[in-house]
């Protein structure tokens, strides 16, 4: 059974939050079958570990508008934390999760919204499915086995974790040792965390494995439970390749090639440049992706310390001069104020001064707001001298 391909996983996505007629005719266009294996894809992607002291299986029963028969999966939850799955039933399950395959839809993928009633039922076969008389830790195992059910709702109910947390779960490295970006992609990015997005990161990492690297690919996903993640790099990383997550190969220092991703995958949302850290190449990418972030987007460039190191085309100086990503954003200061002067010099014959809304710097990371920066300025009856 093939899976839903992107476009189809944000139909699904953006009819979540839809009618419910209009919801069922998206499930059943794309297929009961594959939208059920979306959904416990999901659920096990984004479930907490669990700690239990043997293996608990947790079934899941769908059933709904045009199902004949109930769709089953089971949750294999074991000892060391991890989660598996597979079509069926299980005659040990210790609960069964009992849901409406729209309602389900709407608690994975719909926008997250104020506490309301429950949507499924919960119903407990621990007693069906042990024997007490040949289980002497009974109570440990009653409370154990909802250990491994909690998991799997963690799953479907619990916001994701802060960043930090998720950075070092996926073995990211904005948090941590080499980083400390986290904090900061919080408080500009905790606002959307509901939203559907398009992000587009440069820079996979692993080097050249083919399945290595890709943590923040992963804790993107995680973080923002509605958006496509497409993560770009040099190597073939599309061993990475899941369900809301895309990997492209090709060369961010390549116009043409950039051009041609972000015109079938744009416009993006979000884009994060963490690639080669050349600046050369983080100049050249920002010139040709920034027309492709959504009007209301955020450019976002990381360690902005390779402008002091001449090994990555930087200055080894004090200031960063204009080739830099440092120098950029310092560019962009001038852009900002466009309305100001006549010409922001080399920033306005551009079309970046009227398209930059905002700038917030930190230590080796910067964020570029996209808007409509058009407003008038400062009228002209005001005196362009001090009063003294």
């Amino acid at each position: 059974m093939d899976g839903l391909s992107l476009d189809e996983i944000e139909r699904l996505i953006g009819a979540a939050d839809g009618r419910d007629d209009d919801l069922w005719k998206t499930i059943s266009g794309l297929g009961v079958a594959r939208v059920a294996r979306l959904l416990v894809e999901e659920i096990v992607f984004r479930a907490d570990p669990a700690n239990v002291h043997r293996t608990f299986d947790v079934g899941l029963e769908l059933t709904g508008e045009g199902i004949a028969e109930p769709v089953g999966y089971v949750f294999r939850v074991r000892p060391e934390g991890q989660i598996e799955f597979f079509e069926g039933t299980s005659a040990t399950a210790v609960h069964v999760i009992s849901y409406d395959c729209a309602d389900l839809v709407r608690d994975v993928f719909g926008h997250a919204r104020t506490p309301r009633p429950s949507r499924r039922a919960l119903r407990p076969r621990f007693e069906e499915s042990h024997d007490p008389s040949r289980d002497r830790d009974l109570l440990e195992s009653v409370l154990y086995s909802q250990r491994a059910t909690t998991a799997v709702l963690s799953g479907i109910d619990a916001a994701p974790p802060d960043l930090g947390e998720l950075s070092t779960r996926y073995l990211s490295d904005k948090w941590g040792g080499l980083h400390w970006f986290t904090p900061h992609y919080e408080r500009h990015f905790g606002g959307l965390r509901h939203e559907r997005l398009r992000i587009l990161e440069i820079g996979i990492g692993g080097f050249e494995g083919r399945s290595t690297g890709g943590g923040s690919l992963l804790m993107w996903r995680r973080y923002f439970p509605r958006a496509v993640v497409f993560g770009m790099d040099i190597f073939d990383k599309s061993g990475l390749d899941q369900p809301r997550i895309k990997t492209l190969r090709g060369d961010q220092n390549n116009a043409d090639w950039l051009t041609g991703i972000a015109r079938e995958y744009g416009p993006f949302d979000i884009i994060i440049d963490d690639g080669s850290h050349i600046n050369e190449h983080v100049l050249h990418s920002f010139s040709v992706l920034f027309e492709h972030l959504r009007t209301g987007g955020t450019y976002v460039i990381e360690d902005m310390w390779t402008s002091y190191c001449p090994g990555y085309g930087g200055d080894d100086a004090a200031v960063a001069g204009p080739s830099t990503s440092v120098g950029l954003v310092k560019k962009l200061v001038d852009a900002l104020h466009h309305e100001e002067h006549h010409v922001a010099a080399g920033v306005a014959a551009e079309g970046v001064a009227s398209k930059v809304a905002g700038l917030h710097v930190y230590r080796n990371l910067a964020f570029i707001d996209k808007g409509i920066n058009i407003d008038g300025g400062i009228p002209r009856f005001i005196p362009r001298r001090g009063l003294v």
